[in-house]
């Protein structure tokens, strides 16, 4: 696919931060955009921007039924696919001691069962196509920091689900690529650091380029780019790359060492600061799940 012009991508979590993002930077280099999510409003909000030739549904990526009827609507309606950003993906806040259990499950039924029910639903068409599929993976799937337990085992699992779901289908002539942001200024995030004072103090202090904040528009030029030239790997900034390949660092004795005075401080005040909340998922996110 070494353009999109005239092409049709299908991206999922696309009604704001990165998947709408996306979906703006990908219609001005001249794709057709199939936006699906939790938020209708949103969505429509979303296509209506992008103009005509465009579409949208409301879907919850948890539910194989529920995204499959959304991306067979959204083949029929603007003729194929030919490629899929599974993009949909919540984070909770709070330490495994001390979190809500069902926020932890919730995680995990949203990166990962919905990368896996996505990709399912997807899969008969991008075939037809011999198309694309980009999986939203993270940063954190190769470097976990406390308070992030959760978020961090869904995103290495959907990098894995991703590696393994390229080995299966490239006979088939379909290319299968994980995608690893940093920091991105989101709501989601800019959320987090509004929340929690102490993980965003933990943030600041991990070495580069753990630490980076990307803009939304930069880390959707990159995903753009991603699915133009069918990559296996999108990094966020492109320094991240050097940590995908020092993946042992983050967890090693020497970063644990220089991060002990931190954690023992933060952690604390993390577990405190959640509490005080009464909640382990975002307000914004609690509300799009109900």
């Amino acid at each position: 696919m070494p353009n999109v012009s005239g092409k049709v991508v299908l991206i999922t979590g696309a009604a704001r931060g990165i998947g709408a993002q996306t979906a703006r930077e990908l219609a001005r280099r001249g794709a057709r955009l199939a936006l699906i999510g939790l938020e209708p409003d949103e969505l429509a909000a979303v296509a209506a921007e992008l103009g005509d030739g465009h579409f949208w549904a409301e879907a919850d990526v948890t539910d194989g039924d529920s995204i499959k009827a959304a991306v067979d609507a959204a083949a029929e309606q603007l003729g194929r696919i030919d490629a899929v950003i599974a993009n949909a993906g919540i984070a909770p806040i709070g330490t495994v001691r001390k979190s809500d259990p069902s926020a932890f499950t919730k995680t995990i039924d949203v990166n990962i069962n919905g990368v896996f029910h996505t990709a399912r639903a997807a899969l008969p068409h991008l075939i037809e196509r011999r198309g694309y599929l980009l999986v939203v993976s993270s940063l954190s799937a190769f470097t976990p920091i406390g308070g992030m337990a959760a978020y961090t085992a869904s995103k290495s699992g959907a990098e894995a689900l991703a590696c393994a779901l390229r080995t299966e289908v490239m006979h088939l002539g379909v290319g299968v690529g994980s995608a690893h942001p940093s920091w991105i200024d989101t709501d989601m995030v800019r959320d987090v650091a509004h929340d929690l004072s102490a993980f965003e103090m933990m943030r600041k202090r991990l070495p580069w380029p753990m630490r980076a904040t990307t803009s939304v528009e930069d880390c959707a030029k990159a995903f753009a780019d991603g699915v133009e030239r069918r990559a296996r790997r999108v990094y966020v900034p492109r320094a991240i790359a050097l940590m995908h390949w020092l993946r042992n660092v983050p967890s090693s004795r020497l970063v644990e060492f220089l991060m002990r005075p931190t954690v023992r401080r933060l952690i604390p005040k993390m577990e405190q600061e959640v509490a005080a909340l009464g909640r382990s998922l975002s307000e914004r996110n609690e509300k799009i799940q109900r």
